[in-house]
């Protein structure tokens, strides 16, 4: 900090400034940003796009008076320096720190917590209307929508409302041409045209749904988003400029290399450059070996496909989609599309494999029950980021998974222990099966080195004995059974003799022979899950019990019925009482 920031702890304080003081706010902006990302981590392009767009924003509007909603919140941390939150920022994404998304909790210039994308014109819209139900027809409402979300489903269900309202509301769409990786679709073809003026005005697609449109204008001209501001808030209704910015601006690396420099990890602050990592050789990611194996499946059958919404490089799609082209999709910031585009496939013979992470798959329900399960179309639903997935938060993990799915027929349910599962059971659904499956399986990296073995067919709804013991019985699904096993392997021979463990592997259908003997032998039954426990596996143990009238003790660990905030992985683990170190002093508290 420097000349200006450290005199702005609120929007009120920027607003002293003269114009053409705001260039070196932004200057001095984006250093801030960059050198607190570069030590702490989190998303670094999206917010250094939109600098001089978020300082225009708070010195032309009275926010928080005036309402700002942020689409997909990660282009929110120069939002969150200049309202209050500059002192803490250090905290960001932290465990007990401030969120790395807006958050109404956090403060009143968060307006509405956003972490997945598309939803800012219809909040802002329902915002705007409110205002004039109250007889506010001063009130400002401004939705900042970007990172490839203009062209989700929800985001033209907003713009189809609020052009037959009179609402004042301004969509501002922050085009950059890339969300996570870069944007798809024919809209964007039509965005690309309207920057370099190819598109006359009568067909303006915007204009054609009853907005007053501006634009496009460079997203990095303080003084002409200044007076773009000055103008539109003086016309009535609804709104929309078109502002075009550079993802990663400031930032040599992170304008060449978007996508890495999304969320880029720990890099050199003055040299932009990553910091060098660990030259051990690890174990691969879960979504690695999806990817990979993927491409392998795809030699050997032609009728194999993969989909993804916005995720080739999140859910490692992009492997296939380099060797395979024409059989390998990315649909865009779409979810909904993407399952009822795959039931489609489907229909025709196609084997679809269907990558979306798993706290996104919430935004398809609807569909994975009507246009898959209920025609038993065998859709292979692979489901990145299960479970508790660390520091992006309440948004973002994927622990409803098992509970929301849990309750659909015709719906088989598979998590993997480790890498080597997870290769059989892609294996096993390229083989044809009968019924849609889901498999969900973590964020980060397993425990195996080797893990490309020859391909092994799996029996659907059949568990594994890890370990047999004399007195308690522990179930576990998915990887969670490293911590079961590392807390095993603490204890004390004479305790480690009493404790068997079991791996279910499927939550439906349940392996009932496994059961009907775990229960015959074992006086007390503790199931281990990372999703709620709310509904979820541990639920699906106790009706199994209470079926079959089993008297046995039974205790569930899993996430709590509560929204668990952001963290390192193993803090959030520790804190749900599914650390290794937890589970062990459950079981010693058993014995």
């Amino acid at each position: 900090m420097s000349k200006f920031l450290n005199t702005i702890n609120l929007p009120e304080d920027l607003r002293k400034l003269q114009p053409n003081e705001l260039p070196q706010v932004a200057k001095e902006l984006r250093e801030f940003i960059i050198e607190i990302i570069a030590t702490k981590e989190g998303h670094l392009g999206a917010s250094l796009g939109v600098v001089e767009l978020t300082i225009a924003l708070h010195y032309s509007f009275n926010t928080p008076k005036d309402l700002l909603v942020w689409d997909v919140g990660h282009q929110a941390y120069g939002h969150k320096i200049l309202t209050g939150r500059k002192n803490v920022f250090h905290t960001n994404r932290q465990i007990d720190g401030i969120s790395g998304f807006p958050k109404r909790s956090e403060s009143s210039y968060d307006t509405f917590g956003v972490g997945h994308s598309s939803t800012s014109i219809s909040a802002a819209l329902g915002m705007a209307i409110a205002s004039n139900l109250n007889g506010d027809f001063k009130k400002q409402h401004i939705a900042v929508i970007g990172d490839a979300s203009i062209a989700s489903g929800m985001a033209f269900e907003g713009l189809n409302h609020a052009g037959v309202t009179d609402a004042n509301l301004l969509v501002i769409l922050n085009d950059n041409a890339i969300g996570i990786d870069p944007s798809v679709g024919a809209l964007k073809n039509y965005l690309t045209r309207a920057k370099v003026g190819q598109k006359p005005k009568q067909d303006n697609i915007i204009e054609a749904l009853n907005f007053n449109y501006h634009g496009p204008i460079d997203g990095h001209d303080i003084n002409a988003l200044l007076n773009a501001f000055e103008i539109l808030k003086n016309k009535k209704g609804p709104k929309f400029l078109h502002v075009i910015t550079t993802k990663g601006k400031g930032l040599r690396q992170a304008e060449e290399n978007q996508v890495k420099y999304h969320a880029p990890g720990k890099f050199d602050k003055l040299t932009g450059d990553l910091l060098p990592k660990d030259d051990a050789i690890l174990p691969p990611k879960f979504q690695d070996v999806f990817g990979l194996t993927l491409v392998e499946l795809a030699k050997k059958n032609k009728k194999l496909i993969g989909i993804t919404p916005a995720m080739p490089t999140g859910s490692s799609l992009k492997n296939m989609m380099k060797a395979f082209p024409d059989r390998a999709f990315d649909v865009g910031i779409a979810e909904q599309h993407a399952v009822t585009l795959s039931a489609g496939m489907a229909t025709q013979g196609f084997t679809v494999f269907c990558n979306i992470y798993s706290t996104f798959l919430q935004r398809a329900y609807d569909q994975v029950i009507h246009d898959v399960a209920l025609q038993k179309l065998p859709v292979v639903f692979c489901l990145d980021r299960s479970g508790l997935v660390g520091e992006d938060g309440a948004t973002h993990h994927g622990v409803f998974d098992l509970a929301y799915l849990r309750a659909i027929p015709n719906l088989i349910i598979f998590a993997p222990r480790n890498e080597i599962e997870l290769r059989q059971i892609l294996y096993t659904a390229s083989l044809g099966l009968s019924l849609p499956i889901a498999i969900r399986y973590p964020r980060g990296r397993g425990n195996i080195l080797n893990w490309k073995t020859d391909f092994k067919k799996l029996q659907i709804g059949k568990g594994v004995e890890l370990k047999r013991g004399n007195t308690i019985a522990i179930l576990s699904i998915g990887a969670i059974a490293s911590q079961v096993t590392e807390a095993i392997s603490n204890l004390k021979d004479e305790h480690m003799a009493a404790i068997g463990h079991y791996d279910l592997r499927f939550v439906k259908p349940l392996d009932e022979q496994l059961l009907h003997n775990i229960f015959k032998n074992y006086n007390t039954i503790i199931t281990i899950e990372d999703g709620t426990i709310s509904g979820g596996f541990g639920s699906a143990i106790l009706e199994f019990a209470n079926m079959h009238s089993y008297k046995a003790t039974i205790k569930i660990l899993g996430v709590p019925d509560s929204f668990i905030h952001h963290g390192k992985i193993e803090e959030l683990y520790d804190r749900c009482e599914l650390s290794s170190s937890k589970i062990k002093d459950c079981l010693l508290s058993l014995l």
